[in-house]
């Protein structure tokens, strides 16, 4: 349960005016986070872990796209 109050402490906290050491670690707790819950929802196959893991992901790559910058459209 400590890891599931974890991830939830962790997609509530607010990401604005972080510094770019900052989203990396960011990035590498969600990281960590999404697989400890991936490990519990295989024993468990609960729902709510998987949603859990999504809204993870989602942030986790709203984090990404901001280190590595939005790619160039090709025409």
């Amino acid at each position: 349960m400590e890891l599931i109050n974890k991830a939830i402490e962790f997609e509530k906290a607010k990401m604005s005016n972080m510094s770019t050491s900052d989203r990396v670690v960011a990035s590498r707790e969600a990281k960590r986070l999404i697989l400890a819950l991936n490990e519990m929802y295989k024993k468990t196959k609960d729902a709510n872990l998987m949603d859990l893991m999504k809204r993870l992901t989602a942030k986790k790559k709203r984090i990404e796209i901001r280190l590595k910058g939005r790619p160039d459209p090709v025409f």
